[in-house]
């Protein structure tokens, strides 16, 4: 088993007043030689953005965008014509393919606090695709819940990848068991809030924690405590 800390402090920040932005992976104006991704995972990010702001319309080209809103409400319009509302416990896909063009505002009257998620993609160039689906934390309190898979179904967002993420809410403390699919897998680990330990490693609120080369893992965690797990191919190939 190979791992590797990502501390919330180490982060690179972003501040342009209205939007609040924390990297774990170089983007935008951060850039970090020895944190350019992890596996096909090439942008993990912990945004707030204040009412009335948000992110005008551009574009994209062949990438996995996933967007977990932790807190707010924001809209979503594309060109593929969609145009919906996202709320809390909310998850969103977009499979950018051959190219679209989107944007998001924070809609709400409080600050909207959401993880922006890219991975590359499996396939290239297929037709763009949008996705959204609601996981309220009370439907999935103390068990881990799939929000998104490779797997097509009515219970979780598809994504163009061989990945799977899952969402856990415990309110008491416990032990999650996880077995790791067997092709080329690392996990991506994400505290949102409470306590976790992961392979003798302590995390403290929005730190991360990647392993790899490993088939069976256990976490321990405390009362109230909410967590991501992603799992991903290794390879960007």
């Amino acid at each position: 088993m190979k791992t590797e800390y990502f501390p919330a402090g180490e982060r690179g920040v972003k501040d342009m007043g209205w939007l609040k932005s924390n990297f774990f992976f170089s983007f935008s104006d951060y850039q970090n030689p020895l944190r350019s991704a992890f596996g096909t995972l090439v942008a993990f990010n912990d945004d707030f953005v204040m009412p009335g702001k948000g992110f005008g319309t551009h574009p994209h080209v062949n990438m996995e965008i996933i967007s977990i809103l932790l807190k707010g409400k924001m809209n979503h319009k594309d060109s593929m014509g969609y145009s919906t509302k996202i709320e809390a416990d909310g998850v969103q896909i977009m499979s950018a393919g051959e190219g679209l063009r989107h944007e998001e505002y924070n809609i709400g009257d409080s600050d909207v606090n959401f993880l922006q998620i890219w991975i590359t993609p499996k396939l290239q160039n297929i037709a763009p695709r949008y996705q959204q689906r609601s996981f309220p934390r009370a439907k999935r309190k103390n068990r881990l819940a799939t929000i998104v898979s490779s797997e097509e179904g009515q219970s979780h967002c598809w994504i163009n990848q061989n990945t799977r993420i899952s969402l856990g809410y415990y309110d008491l403390p416990g032990s999650v068991p996880y077995s790791l699919q067997p092709v080329n897998k690392c996990l991506f680990i994400f505290l949102i809030s409470g306590t976790l330990k992961v392979n003798n490693q302590v995390l403290h609120p929005r730190d991360a924690f990647g392993i790899w080369e490993a088939s069976e893992i256990s976490l321990q965690h405390g009362e109230e405590t909410e967590f991501l797990i992603l799992e991903t191919p290794i390879n960007q190939k």
